[in-house]
């Protein structure tokens, strides 16, 4: 692993809790107690099926969630319009990206008897994965948690250009991550750049 990166391997379901802590490089930036604490603030009348995590609470958290938690650090969240080249980016007024992707599951998979539960048929079929995009000294690394350790990005071009296979997905959202002052200038993107 390339030395000092901070990166959190995936346990559970936790895949939002390790984007975060992989974003922020630090453990400590939250833990699984403060997204539950945010759950519960965004649906105070759900005592046991919160919409924002999973049925057993052990995990697969919202962007809700992570919206509010990163509200908590001052930082906001802007949803990447898919019909825009990812070239428009400022890249050096954005923290970091949170990225949205397909999770395929493998048999390694704990299910339930899904009768005892109103949950669609397609939920697991259907979840999603979380993960974090920063640059770190002078390179993007990809901070999955499913990864053994950070993949090497590269430059901000190579950034721009594995942006932009993402992006190629309709399965795949792009959340950029910038902090307020930035948010309301909306200084993360090049106004002039072509779409």
């Amino acid at each position: 692993m390339p030395v000092g990166i901070y990166h959190e391997r995936q346990s559970r379901q936790l895949c939002a809790l390790h984007a975060l802590n992989n974003l922020f490089q630090d453990p400590r930036a939250f833990t699984k107690n403060d997204l539950d604490l945010i759950c519960k603030a965004l649906s105070p009348r759900s005592r046991i099926l919160n919409p924002h995590r999973s049925v057993l609470g052990l995990g697969c958290y919202d962007v809700n969630v992570i919206i509010s938690a990163l509200a908590k650090k001052s930082y906001e969240v802007i949803w990447f319009d898919k019909r825009k080249d990812p070239s428009c980016l400022r890249l050096d007024n954005i923290f970091g990206f949170i990225l949205n992707v397909p999770n395929p599951l493998n048999g390694n998979v704990f299910t339930l008897p899904l009768s005892y539960f109103p949950i669609p048929d397609n939920i697991w079929s259907s979840r999603k994965h979380w993960i974090a995009v920063r640059k770190i000294g002078t390179n993007y690394f990809d901070l999955d948690s499913k990864l053994v350790e950070p993949a090497f990005i590269g430059d901000g071009q190579s950034l721009v250009q594995y942006l932009r296979t993402k992006n190629l997905s309709d399965q795949v959202e792009i959340l950029i991550i910038v902090d307020k002052p930035t948010a309301d200038a909306h200084a993360w993107e090049n106004i002039d750049s072509p779409s």
